[in-house]
């Protein structure tokens, strides 16, 4: 197998003038043709379009202070999320189209200097936890021969733990960002629903569906996820949530529920590794809670015996009914109950999650985070065809209840069983708990034998600078700001002691912010990574009565920040109440018509 790509070693290679872009995606391209046929890919970019794109990034970003984070890393996409120019399947080739715009997150990733090599396998419309689902072919795990990989996201986690990038994008319903991730050796961080945007992706349950991150580490997951992460106005399932950040935080002992109740069906090796995953976590200063785990089982069975099931049916149910022939044949049993049910079935449904969520709810309020296997057993391609539904439902035991029960997840290699096969755990909690789980899990990984935790200069990220007016995407200066090198960040919010006002004169309109030591409120702002030398040209470029200085956001982190000077705002107008400024702008241009900006 080929070495391993990691975000880390690229970084500190390309910063060191030890490797370039153009070198590393000819590598890759003949890692995958060493491969041969490995039913990884479905679409791969053409190799002259590749090694161009490759040779042109240092001539985008000249400098190597003002690189962006992900400058050359060679990344692959799962063929259900959008990327221009490039067909879109969803493993099902009569489906496919063509889409002109990217999703959001590839466009942030391409933004971020990433190299796109092509589009990966899947368990057809993102249907299985198997990767045995595919007329496209079965992706094999590359840790032990004939071992399925795990779906539905099988070509993604196969490209990563294979060599072929260093990370890749998958989606998880079910459980599709794990349960590869355990079978492949790989990390899988499944965020909190909404982090995210779902904008260009061919739903499986759409809300349920989550964009998910395989890599090699925690901490190469993270990077990806902070470039990835923030809201969407144009995805209706998008929700403000905590950015983490792009190094794994520390987290110090955490109450972790280990339920109670374990089944490994049969399973005697998986038990053993779990029970030594266990101790490892006790010994990390961790404090093991016994959980009671039949609630979380319950929700978990909802997704294939509940109204779930028909959800999926909204976005390819009339495409399966033209062409069912066209439909890989276990998917197509699969969906078949799917009309069946009923808006009686849906409410009933909805109402027994709402009391499994509130019952699970009362177990949260004693614990920061949940650890359970990541799949209770393996299977081998052809066991997998033996019972292809059995089997899957399965693989999912402990991964289908997370998107039900609002939980973010990050699935870890554990070693391998006295067998020899791979195992994993995953650590979860509650929506936000992002970065929480990243630190404990990024420990867990490294004393498993992963990646040493980041450390020192070559780990060294970029400082944080909190953008609330002209500077921000979409608006007049932020091309200014893009031209330094400066990376989106996502949203966050200030802590509660700002005031934010319009001020008066000056072209373009720019709001000032304010710490006020009285009636302070949270205020949205945008957060963008840039080197120390883009910092200082910003502080020398900027003009009075605004200058940069220490902004606390809502998680207590300190970043720098444009803050204005107290005099500017007597004469302004106070717009706090809005709780930003786009906030302010669609205030002022309500009832107006069309094409005239705001006064």
């Amino acid at each position: 197998m080929s070495p391993l790509l990691e975000i880390e070693t690229l970084v500190r290679r390309y910063a060191a003038g030890s490797a370039h872009p153009a070198e590393v995606a000819e590598d890759v391209l003949g890692r995958i043709a060493a491969r041969g046929d490995d039913h990884v890919w479905i679409t791969l970019r053409p190799a002259a379009e590749l090694l161009e794109e490759a040779a042109g990034l240092p001539l985008r970003w000249p400098d190597p202070h003002l690189r962006p984070p992900l400058y050359g890393i060679p990344f692959a996409v799962k063929d259900n999320v959008d990327v221009a120019g490039l067909p879109t399947t969803a493993a099902c080739a009569s489906y496919a189209y063509v889409p002109q715009r990217s999703a959001p997150l590839v466009s942030r990733l391409l933004a971020a200097g990433a190299l796109l090599v092509g589009k990966t396998n899947l368990d057809q419309f993102a249907t299985g936890l198997s990767g045995t689902r595919s007329p496209y072919g079965s992706c094999e795990s590359p840790l032990v021969p004939g071992l399925i990989s795990g779906g539905s996201s099988s070509g993604s986690a196969v490209a990563v733990a294979a060599g072929l990038v260093a990370f890749a994008i998958g989606t998880d319903t079910a459980g599709s960002g794990r349960v590869p991730a355990a079978l492949t050796g790989t990390v899988g961080l499944k965020p909190s629903r909404g982090l995210v945007s779902t904008t260009g992706l061919v739903p499986a349950c759409a809300s349920l569906d989550c964009p998910s991150v395989f890599a090699t580490s925690v901490a190469d997951a993270l990077a990806v996820l902070s470039v990835i992460a923030g809201p969407d106005q144009n995805d209706p399932w998008s929700r403000p949530l905590p950015v983490p950040p792009p190094v794994p935080a520390a987290a110090g002992p955490l109450r972790i529920g280990i339920p109670s109740r374990l089944d490994f069906y049969g399973d005697a090796a998986s038990a053993i590794g779990f029970q030594d995953a266990t101790r490892r976590l006790a010994g990390l200063g961790h404090t093991l809670v016994p959980v009671d785990f039949e609630p979380f089982l319950a929700a978990g069975r909802l997704l294939y015996s509940g109204p779930w099931l028909a959800e999926r049916l909204t976005a390819i149910g009339d495409f399966i009914a033209r062409n069912p022939d066209d439909v890989h044949p276990v998917t197509r049993r699969v969906l078949r109950n799917g009309p069946t049910l009923t808006a009686v079935d849906a409410f009933n449904g909805l109402h027994r999650l709402q009391a499994l969520r509130a019952e699970t709810g009362q177990i949260w309020a004693s614990l920061d985070a949940l650890a359970v296997p990541t799949v209770p057993t393996t299977y081998t391609l052809a066991e997998m065809a033996e019972d292809p539904i059995g089997r899957n439902n399965i693989l999912g035991h402990y991964t289908t209840f997370a998107n039900l029960l609002d939980l973010a997840a990050v699935a870890v290699p554990a070693g391998t069983t006295p067998i020899g096969r791979p195992h994993g755990i995953t650590l979860l909690g509650p929506a936000g708990t992002d970065t929480l789980l990243a630190g404990a899990a990024a420990v867990f990984h490294a004393e498993t034998g992963g990646p040493a935790l980041p450390s020192g200069p070559a780990s060294t990220r970029q400082p944080l600078l909190a953008v609330v007016g002209a500077h921000r995407s979409g608006q007049p200066l932020n091309g200014k700001l893009l031209s330094l090198g400066a990376v989106a960040r996502g949203t966050a919010q200030t802590a509660p002691h700002y005031r934010l006002y319009a001020l008066n004169g000056g072209e373009p309109p720019r709001p000032g912010l304010v710490r006020s030591t009285t009636a302070g409120v949270p205020i949205e702002v945008e957060l963008y990574e840039l080197s120390p030398e883009a910092l200082g040209i910003l502080l020398t470029q900027n003009t009075p009565p605004l200058s940069l200085g220490a902004v606390l956001l809502d998680d207590d982190r300190e970043v720098h920040g444009f803050l204005c000077e107290s005099y500017a705002t007597e004469e302004a107008t106070d717009i706090s109440g809005h709780g930003s400024w786009l906030g302010y702008l669609r205030s002022q241009t309500r009832g107006k018509p069309p094409g005239v900006a705001p006064g």
